[in-house]
């Protein structure tokens, strides 16, 4: 069963763009969900919360919590 063969050709070749943000459609919120979360990622770090320090020792984000 082949439904709007033409659609999921034009979605598969679909990359992000910054004016999806804006876009109501299904596919462009999916976009721009998950380029936030990969740049979240990639700009907050790891999950323990050091960064590093490339000239000497790691510096932590939080205190210890008790």
């Amino acid at each position: 069963m082949k439904k709007n063969g033409a659609d999921n050709t034009n979605i598969a070749g679909k990359i992000y763009d910054v004016k999806d943000y804006h876009k109501e459609d299904e596919v462009s919120a999916g976009l721009s969900s998950t380029h936030e979360q990969a740049s979240d990622t990639m700009t907050e770090g790891t999950i323990d919360g050091v960064m590093e320090n490339v000239a000497g020792k790691d510096i932590p984000l939080q205190k210890n919590r008790k």
